[in-house]
């Protein structure tokens, strides 16, 4: 693995722990798609720091655990937008 993406990684993954954010946020955050910052919490971070990962995972879990509030949330917003 080149540095660079082990750097970025770990950049992402720390982000997420101290922000307690989404991928998608952390994706806008750092300018990649979010299917890039999924790989790379998925995929390569258990690879560089099992610990930072079982973190990083217990957020992620949440988030997803949540996902269907924050969509309602977000599509409420969008409606009252549009009857503007």
């Amino acid at each position: 693995m080149k540095e660079y993406i082990k750097e970025r990684t770990l950049e992402i993954a720390c982000y997420i722990l101290e922000n307690k954010t989404t991928i998608r946020c952390a994706a806008k955050i750092f300018d990649l798609s979010k299917s890039t910052v999924h790989f790379d919490l998925s995929t390569r971070l258990p690879k560089i720091d099992v610990k930072l990962f079982d973190s990083v995972k217990e957020i992620l879990e949440q988030n997803f655990s949540e996902k269907h509030i924050r969509g309602g949330e977000s599509t409420k917003k969008r409606y009252l937008k549009n009857a503007v």
